[in-house]
């Protein structure tokens, strides 16, 4: 007797991603979340593969990993693939500081962030 497996949260046709303390703030990663919302899975690894923001290598990595369980764990289409919701959750703050002239200290706040892809199968077009 053991605990009930918890109930998949995405229909049959969704896969879901999930990435825990990344180090950037949530305004910076939102951006390049922002970017890939709502494309197709190829075009928007191409457009993180460009991008010129330091983060949108990880967030290449999560679309990557959702790319891979919509394929091997719910045999999904990957050609028919998009990218149907990416959004970014605070995490927790790292506090810092550096000290100042005269005694003083000045804070250094090291925001994280989590982020969350979910791709989705489109329905074929006919």
């Amino acid at each position: 007797m053991g605990k009930p497996a918890n109930k998949r949260r995405f229909g049959d046709h969704q896969t879901s991603v999930v990435l825990h303390n990344i180090r950037t703030s949530p305004q910076k990663l939102n951006l390049v979340a922002q970017l890939v919302r709502g494309m197709p899975v190829s075009r928007a690894l191409t457009e993180l593969t460009f991008s010129s923001k330091r983060i949108a290598q990880d967030v290449k990595k999560a679309l990557q990993s959702a790319i891979a369980n919509a394929e091997n764990n719910h045999s999904l289409d990957v050609d028919r693939l998009i990218v149907k919701e990416a959004y970014v959750g605070k995490a927790f703050v790292m506090k810092r500081f550096h000290a100042r002239a005269r005694g003083r200290g000045a804070r250094i706040m090291k925001p994280f962030s989590n982020l969350t892809i979910v791709v989705s199968q489109e329905a074929e077009s006919e």
